[in-house]
């Protein structure tokens, strides 16, 4: 029952702060405040409690109540290590984004909060949930409330920013709606039983033809969403216009859900469809970690630069999930945790400056190290982190998908390692024009005060203990991470007989020979029961 309450208590704590707004206006802040505290407080106590899944078994608490039976439509919501890591993530940045806003929003506060509040009920519901038409009813309540977010307390083109946010994600979670239909039927016609449960429609048998079709359904609403080049031309007019909230959201969270639901649907719903998409999907990752590097070192204005080094970081992650190894897998979920803290950490940096500069251009920055050291030092970690410098988070995540990428495509991997060369020139660019360089202001830029540093200073802490000592965060997501490969991998006791018969039919045409050459190498096979995990043989 505490999973349904971390989705009430956000959606009803947006109710009461929205009305609350009519009698104190800064009653409503602490309403979100205290919201998001208390749900924050509870996932840390699951994880606390529950720091390691029992053996055996991937998932920690389930709740299944039936809510349209007729239709095969349940509440059915589970928590697995990936999951519990990924709404701590979207907790601690709900915090921070409550605290941002603090004084940043003066109009509507009282609405702000409450679409704040439901966007994040959105996110925990997505994270969450396992049934297919419950996912896709979350996936729309992210939609709304970040609409209004951006189009209402955004900047100067804001509404042209907001309209492209919600055409592209729209667009392509209609084309996933269409998938989770096709899938809902292909099941009821293959069992008699018309369900949208997850660990039902694991089991379910589909054509090649229908694997592809169905599985680019999916990849259209998470590959727009991460974003992935070339549908990634909403993520900087979203970020730039967004106001600082709506970007650490955008960047910390949302892009996550792209790849969350690459990890939960893709992967184990369409095991051989995703085996030959991958060449594809890594070629796209490649692409957009170069692409996206270039692109942010040609910027000047703060958020964009740092909204294509989203693109560029998401693309390690379709280079990791397509990898189809452990190794690469623990990079992808470590690269969603770092990258939701740092990249969020700039665009609260890039806020900063523009609540003292109003502008949003490096050009006319520069010097600020002098006058604000304190500012200064909290970035240059963020920045140093976005390089993938060793001893903090990013490096750890980056490190782990190049690894494990290595071991399904050499090539691809080298010139990925050159997206971090690339990162570190853009990394070096935002010091340099930001906080070296001459002095251009004629007044003094006023340092970080007690609020802005409660904000940074716990983000400083997490990426270094990300960077110093992941194991924490590792040993929790592994169980996990290794039922998304169970598709892929069988036990040693199932290879054996699969050689003894490769063994018997050397006789065989070599063309027939080569046809079977796939199945020696990776094996698809669905477990009849999704709910118990059997372990990987990908160890790193």
């Amino acid at each position: 029952m505490i999973l349904v309450w971390l989705i009430v208590i956000l959606m009803a704590g947006g109710v009461l702060a929205w009305i609350s707004g009519k009698v104190n206006r800064a009653l409503s802040r602490w309403i979100a405040l205290a919201s998001v505290l208390a749900v924050f407080g509870m996932t840390l106590y699951l994880w606390l409690s529950n720091p390691i899944p029992a053996p055996g078994s991937a998932w920690l608490i389930q709740f299944n109540q039936p809510w349209i039976p007729q239709w095969g439509i349940s509440i059915s919501l589970a928590l697995d290590g990936l999951s519990l890591i990924l709404l701590l993530l979207t907790f601690f940045l709900g915090l921070l984004s409550v605290l941002i806003s603090w004084r940043e929003i003066q109009s509507k506060v009282a609405f702000f909060h409450f679409n704040l509040l439901w966007v994040l009920a959105g996110i925990t519901g997505v994270f969450l949930t396992m049934d297919l038409f419950l996912f896709y009813f979350f996936w729309e309540v992210m939609l709304i409330p970040m609409y209004f977010l951006i189009g209402i307390w955004g900047h100067e083109n804001r509404r042209y920013a907001a309209f492209k946010f919600f055409l592209f994600t729209q667009a392509s979670g209609l084309l996933m709606l269409l998938a989770i239909l096709g899938l809902y039927f292909i099941h009821g016609n293959q069992t008699g039983l018309y369900t949208f449960s997850y660990f039902e429609l694991l089991n379910t048998t589909l054509a090649p033809e229908a694997a592809r079709l169905l599985m680019f359904g999916f990849l259209a609403a998470f590959l727009v969403k991460l974003p992935v080049v070339p549908f990634h031309s909403w993520l900087p007019d979203a970020h730039s216009q967004a106001p600082t909230a709506g970007s650490v959201i955008l960047a910390g969270l949302l892009l996550k859900t792209g790849a969350y639901g690459l990890l939960r649907f893709v992967l184990p719903l369409f095991p051989t469809a995703t085996v030959e998409f991958a060449p594809w999907a890594m070629l796209l990752g490649v692409v957009g970690i170069l692409y996206g590097a270039m692109l942010a070192f040609s910027q000047t204005d703060l958020k964009r630069l740092v909204a294509y080094t989203s693109v560029s970081h998401m693309g390690f992650v379709i280079l990791g999930v397509f990898s189809f190894n452990e190794w690469a897998l623990q990079g992808v979920v470590m690269q969603m945790i770092t990258h939701g803290l740092s990249t969020g950490a700039l665009f609260i940096i890039a806020g900063f400056l523009y609540e003292r500069l109003h502008t949003r251009d490096i050009r006319q920055m520069g010097g600020f190290w002098s006058t604000a050291p304190k500012m200064g030092i909290i970035a240059l970690v963020f920045v140093m982190a976005s390089l993938g410098l060793p001893g903090l988070g990013n490096f750890i995540a980056e490190f782990l998908t190049l690894v494990g990428s290595w071991q399904a495509n050499n090539w691809l991997t080298v010139f990925a390692t050159i997206g971090i060369v690339l990162a570190t020139i853009y990394s070096l660019r935002i010091m340099q024009k930001i906080f070296l360089e001459e002095y251009k202001l004629k007044q003094t830029l006023p340092d970080l005060n007690a609020r802005e540093m409660l904000i940074a200073i716990p983000m400083v802490v997490l990426i270094f203990w990300l960077g110093l000592y992941p194991q924490p965060f590792l040993d929790t997501t592994r169980p996990s991470v290794q039922e998304q490969l169970q598709a892929y991998t069988g036990s040693d006791k199932e290879r054996e007989p699969i050689a003894r018969a490769e063994e018997s039919t050397e006789e065989l045409s070599s063309e027939k020979a080569e046809d079977a050459k796939p199945a020696s190498t990776l094996q698809i096979s669905k477990s009849p029961n999704p709910l118990i995990s059997k372990s990987s043989n990908l160890k790193p």
